[in-house]
Formats: structure tokens, C-alpha cells, sequence
């Protein structure tokens, strides 16, 4: 009896030039987007635009759709990695629940730290109430949420602040800035709404599967000018 023959590989075909510009990372089992600021990674009740409207275009001759491997809130920019296939989701998966993926952040925010670096160790709780709908905020009965951070540079009333993540609670970045009394420039919930949109960027990510993955993500339009006043050189670093 003849044995099956092996499922013939559909071609690549290319995402679309808007989509394709955003892709950091190209692998046969994974991807990494720089993901624009305002668009979520998941689709609403109230519907609306979101990543999952990228998926079909990312296929790019695989059988099955890319999956985000990990959240990313909709006002963050930066690296949103996602599998291929669904052994690299799997793997990607693990890494991620087992706290083994380095994640590094940048944000403006007002004010600044005294200290140049140091560690906010806060544990995050959900609330909710009819006013202001539901946000995060530092709660003794809380999940455990640390951050590293530190100073890259300095402003006007402002710093640019590296933030290295340790735990993955909602919300976590932006609250716990906010808790330390320097909240994140365009932050509508914690910070100070305007300034043309959060200042967050998810900078940078390494996973370590194999082979290692590792994107880094350009500063977006709308942080620039604030990241420029703190010193930043965007000659320097892409």
C-alpha cells in the first residue's frame, strides 16, 4: 500500500505594503509586529478594528491564521509577537506563562523619578464602578506585580523611563507609574489624556525558544518629539 503523500506547501503570498511595513520579524514558525498605537490586538463587543482584521493578510501561505502569543493593551505600541504554527504558539505560550521572556518598555512620563533607577514591587487589584467603568489599581489583596525601571534621560517636567516588566498583570506599566506620581503622558485612565496618545512603547522582546526570538521596535511618530526633549538621539538606535 502506498504511504500519503506529503501536503504540498500553499506559496507565500506577501501581506499587503501597509501590513508588511510593520512586520519587525519573519520566521517560518513566528512574527513579530510593531503594533500601532489605539489598535487592540483583539476585537471588542462593540467591534471596530483590531489585529485579528491582520491575521487573514499574515497567513502568507500557512494553513493555519498567526495567533498573538501574548497581550498587548491597545494604547501601547511596540512588539506583539505571534506563532505560525501551533507547536511555536505552544512554545510561545510556555515562555510566556513560565516569566521566561524579557520584555523592555519605554515611556514618558511627567514629572520623573528622584532616583535614577529602582523596583516597584505593588501588587495590582480590578475595580469597577459605574462613574469610571473598570481600571487597575495598587491593592494589598492584589496579584503580585514588580517592575524594574530607570532613567535614560531627562526633560522639562518629564523623563523618559526604561520599565522591564517581571510579572504580567493588566495594566501594570501604566499603574504603577501613575502609583510612584509620575504618570505616563497621554494615559486617559492613569495619566494625563492628550499628548497625541499614550507614551508607551514596547520597545523591545526575547523569547528564549528555539532558535532565540528577538525584535526591537521604532519609536512612534507620536512619541518622538517628547523622547527628542529627554534626550533621545534617533540617529542612534532605529
Amino acid at each position: 500500500m502506498r504511504g500519503r503523500l506529503p501536503r504540498p506547501a500553499a506559496p507565500r503570498q506577501p501581506a499587503p505594503p501597509a501590513i508588511a511595513a510593520r512586520i519587525l520579524v519573519l520566521r517560518d514558525d513566528a512574527l513579530v509586529l510593531d503594533k500601532p498605537a489605539g489598535l487592540p490586538v483583539h476585537r471588542g463587543p462593540r467591534g471596530g478594528a483590531s489585529i485579528e482584521d491582520w491575521l487573514e493578510p499574515l497567513r502568507m501561505g500557512k494553513r493555519h491564521l498567526p495567533q498573538p502569543a501574548h497581550r498587548l493593551d491597545a494604547d501601547t505600541a511596540g512588539c506583539l509577537v505571534l506563532g505560525r504554527t501551533k507547536p511555536a504558539l505552544a512554545a510561545l505560550g510556555r515562555a510566556f506563562a513560565a516569566g521566561q521572556v524579557d520584555k523592555t518598555y519605554w515611556a514618558v512620563v511627567r514629572g520623573g523619578p528622584a532616583e535614577d533607577a529602582g523596583v516597584i514591587d505593588a501588587p495590582l487589584h480590578k475595580v469597577s464602578s459605574a462613574a469610571r467603568g473598570w481600571r487597575m489599581e495598587v491593592h494589598p489583596n492584589g496579584q503580585r506585580a514588580v517592575t524594574r525601571w530607570r532613567v535614560l534621560g531627562r526633560g522639562p517636567a518629564m523623563a523618559w523611563v526604561e520599565l522591564r516588566p517581571e510579572t504580567g498583570r493588566t495594566h501594570q506599566l501604566r499603574v504603577h507609574a501613575a502609583a510612584q506620581r509620575w504618570p505616563m503622558l497621554g494615559d486617559p485612565v492613569y495619566g494625563d489624556p492628550g499628548f497625541g496618545g499614550l507614551h508607551l512603547l514596547a520597545r523591545a522582546i526575547a523569547l528564549p525558544i528555539d532558535p532565540p526570538l528577538a525584535a526591537t521596535a521604532p519609536v512612534p511618530p507620536h512619541m518622538d518629539a517628547a523622547l527628542r526633549a529627554c534626550g533621545w538621539d534617533a540617529t542612534a538606535a532605529p
